[in-house]
């Protein structure tokens, strides 16, 4: 039995078909992968957190993007949906289109089952490609904890952790804090 290859396609033919498309899908390589649906769970903490972070952003230049918000990362070939982008100052988009945000500041991806090597591997690599980048946060979905990955100006990249329901995050080049009992309200987690 042989198996059939989809052909490649162009990062514009992605564009255009995505756009006329009403689900979303990843591009990285050539290659277009169809994004599933988020749980209960994750839709809540997405939710919270955008609450969070566009309250303490509001009387400053920086924007709060949802999981529609697509980032191009051009020099790896990727296009993808990050739950939560964070971009400041002025936003450079990859046309007139407005959709594909090119220097984001901050990205946050709440961990899945299915994503979550990704997101911690490849996608993290990609996404440390883009200068702009300052922050990345991984948000755990089954216990109150997220990981921030954070760029020195020195180009390392440092772990902070914040774990527990008393736990709170701080993130300096944007002047923001996560209380994680804020991030997970209404998520009903059994472990700590």
């Amino acid at each position: 039995m042989s198996v059939q290859t989809q052909p490649r396609i162009s990062p514009e033919e992605y564009l255009a078909a995505e756009r006329a498309s009403e689900a979303k899908h990843e591009y990285l390589a050539g290659e277009v992968f169809a994004m599933v649906g988020a749980s209960w769970e994750h839709n809540l903490i997405v939710t919270n957190l955008v609450r969070e972070l566009s309250g303490q952003l509001k009387d400053r230049p920086c924007r709060v993007y949802a999981s529609d918000m697509r980032v191009g990362v051009e020099v790896a070939d990727l296009y993808a949906y990050p739950d939560i982008v964070i971009g400041c100052g002025d936003d450079h988009f990859a046309d007139t289109h407005f959709d594909t945000l090119l220097n984001p500041t901050v990205v946050i991806e709440v961990l899945s089952p299915s994503t979550e090597a990704y997101d911690r591997g490849e996608k993290f690599a990609h996404y440390r490609r883009l200068e702009s980048l300052t922050d990345y946060l991984l948000v755990s979905q089954n216990r109150r904890r997220i990981e921030h990955f954070h760029r020195e100006a020195d180009g390392r990249w440092l772990l902070f952790e914040a774990a527990g329901a008393e736990a709170a995050l701080e993130i300096p080049s944007i002047g923001c804090q996560l209380v994680l009992a804020e991030v997970y309200d209404k998520v009903e987690i059994d472990l700590p």
